[in-house]
């Protein structure tokens, strides 16, 4: 059965077992989790599986776009023109998913408040946490270097690409603006969003939880896909062969910084201090 059609109290009894799984997982005890981790751990698991449908939807339509202009173009026997509607069309789908991503981060930060609100007292951090803290540069440098990659692809299909190929580019271009867009907003939102903790655990585990959406918001699956999805087969052979390059050189890069990267929980000791 689904978490959402559970009753209260079994959804309660979810939750509390979920906190307990991800505090054993991160090294941070056997005990049972207090109410705030688990309030705040409930609304990041829904929080995620709700944002997680963003990128899906932002590829459909941006494959739809591409579709209906390869369509036109296949009934017109190739000399329709290219009205650009279609890609406002996906700008303004663009600002909808971003201003949904804003929602999710509000009603995160919302819960975040109102558990934080209840606390006696509360254990701060000396320091704002920077992005280095968060992110780290090995995640930094992949997500630019893939961030730089899209782009180029993008620029190279709309510099020298013609009719529909030329239309997936500027599409292209659109999306990757988009992803760029909603990973700078959610990582803005990490830094300035408040330390809600009331003992060493749960400062531990609050850094552990931002170093988590952080290393998530940077994820490159949308941006490996998007240049495929759209020109893969209509565009010059040379950028079919980039397209599939930058793909596999992405993904070795992914597995070498996931691999080499301390994980989440050993970097939030370090941040903290703990031992």
């Amino acid at each position: 059965m689904m978490n959402g059609f559970m009753p209260r109290s079994g959804r309660r009894q979810f939750d509390v077992q979920a906190a307990g799984a991800w505090l054993r997982r991160h090294g941070l005890g056997d005990g049972a989790p207090t109410p705030l981790l688990t309030a705040r751990l409930a609304v990041r698991r829904r929080a995620r599986l709700l944002a997680s449908v963003l990128p899906a939807v932002l590829i459909l339509g941006a494959a739809l776009v591409q579709a209906s202009d390869l369509l036109a173009t296949s009934a017109s026997g190739g000399d329709a023109s290219h009205p650009p509607a279609k890609v406002l069309v996906l700008s303004v789908l663009i600002v909808g998913l971003l201003l949904a991503r804003m929602m999710v981060d509000a009603w995160v930060r919302r819960v975040d408040r109102q558990t934080g609100e209840s606390l006696a007292r509360r254990a701060a951090h000396p320091t704002q946490l920077g992005w280095r803290a968060l992110l780290g540069r090995p995640y930094a440098f992949l997500a630019a270097g893939t961030f730089g990659g899209a782009f180029a692809l993008a620029g190279s299909a709309l510099a020298v690409g013609e009719g529909t190929a030329r239309h997936g580019a500027v599409v292209l271009l659109v999306a990757v603006a988009g992803v760029a867009a909603g990973s700078v907003l959610q990582l803005r939102d990490l830094l300035a969003r408040p330390v809600v903790a009331e003992d060493e655990v749960s400062l531990t585990a609050d850094v552990i939880m931002r170093i988590e959406d952080a290393r998530e918001s940077t994820m490159p699956a949308v941006l490996w896909s998007l240049p495929v999805v759209l020109l893969l087969g209509t565009a010059p052979g040379w950028w079919n062969a980039a397209s599939i390059g930058f793909v596999l050189l992405g993904l070795g890069a992914y597995i070498a910084v996931h691999v080499r990267t301390p994980c989440a929980a050993a970097m939030a000791r370090r941040v903290v201090g703990v031992r």
